[in-house]
């Protein structure tokens, strides 16, 4: 049967309304893919979710289709949300497949140039305030609570719902959960979702390795943080909407929630790449936590089925690579120079 989108294969399992009316982009059935390197270095089977290949390249596909798709069930006419990025894009392609007015708020300034272009692509009205990720989704909840506006950040219960297949996807193909499901936490809606999925499915339940940047680690911290600061932009979040839901799937799972230096993050991302997989920064956060547990001696990985989710592609942010990367060689337009270059 041609596939048809997450509602399409997984409705029955969401806590939809009856009222939503399925709108697709075909988003979800990513890949799982192998990472042999990897595996030998840690001496297990390791594979990477890859999120990146959605629609709007980021896992926040998953959760938009069913936020919009519940919008429109309901007569809504504008959707808004604050977004690092990912969100952005995603809300303002789903709201443009279905016709709705899109409204974006974004930190002035903090936003990664591939991710603002999506979201300004396809249609929405973006909006910069002068301060954070958390006053814009203070000002966002605001405004919904107020007017007929739908609200479609990961507070969205729906957004939840949408976001739980990606564990149903895992265990559909291995069989079962993973042993170690290791990703990152940005306002922690993820790492809530996959372990809602889990629980929900039924077919064993793996321990969770969340991982924040060191710069933006309330839950490690175990305070906000004011000025969030890292890297990893779309998890440059200093006080996470379900942060205390991702403590309790870290603490269900036992599992846990670290941090990770933004240089252990970009050699995570050098890795991935050197496997084929290009992720952007924050993506990377979940192995860079497994290599820097595996080498403080607190993550044993041998022999185990580990899931490291990586939820964005390396274009939503393009210019950490491009601003460390020299200008190519130029040379003539002959063989014996390209031959010298080379050293064939």
């Amino acid at each position: 049967m041609t596939y048809q989108g997450l509602i399409h294969r997984y409705g029955h399992l969401l806590d939809l309304p009856a009222h939503t009316q399925n709108i697709s982009l075909l988003e979800g059935n990513t890949p799982l893919i192998p990472m042999p390197r990897l595996s030998a270095e840690f001496g297990c089977e390791l594979s990477i979710k890859f999120e990146g290949l959605n629609p709007t390249g980021s896992f926040k596909d998953r959760g938009m289709t069913a936020a919009i798709s519940e919008a429109v069930g309901r007569g809504a006419q504008t959707v808004i949300c604050a977004s690092t990025g990912n969100t952005a894009a995603s809300a303002a392609a789903y709201a443009a497949r279905a016709g709705l007015r899109a409204i974006v708020l974004i930190p002035e300034g903090k936003v990664a140039a591939g991710k603002l272009a999506g979201a300004i692509a396809y249609g929405a009205e973006v909006i910069q305030i002068q301060g954070s990720f958390d006053d814009a989704l203070t000002l966002v909840v605001e405004i919904t609570q107020k007017t007929p506006i739908a609200l479609v950040n990961s507070i969205n219960p729906y957004r939840v719902e949408g976001q739980k297949t990606s564990a149903f996807e895992i265990c559909d193909v291995m069989g079962f959960a993973p042993d170690w499901l290791c990703l990152p936490v940005g306002n922690a809606g993820n790492i809530t979702a996959y372990w809602a999925g889990f629980k929900q499915y039924e077919k064993g339940l793996p321990r969770i390795l969340g991982v924040q940047a060191a710069g933006a680690a309330p839950l490690v911290l175990g305070h906000p943080v004011e000025k969030p600061e890292t890297i990893a932009t779309a998890i440059r979040i200093g006080k996470p909407a379900r942060g205390e839901q991702a403590l309790e799937a870290a603490e269900q799972s036992n599992g846990r929630i670290i941090a990770v230096t933004d240089a252990e993050i970009l050699e995570a991302q050098r890795i991935l790449a050197s496997e084929g997989v290009w992720v952007e920064p924050a993506s990377a956060a979940g192995l860079a936590g497994l290599r820097a547990e595996s080498a403080r001696g607190t993550f044993d990985a041998r022999g185990k089925k580990i899931v490291v989710v990586c939820t964005g592609h390396g274009l939503k942010d393009p210019s950490v690579i491009t601003d460390l990367f020299s200008s190519p060689k130029i040379i003539p337009a002959n063989y014996e120079a390209l031959l010298s270059v080379i050293g064939a």
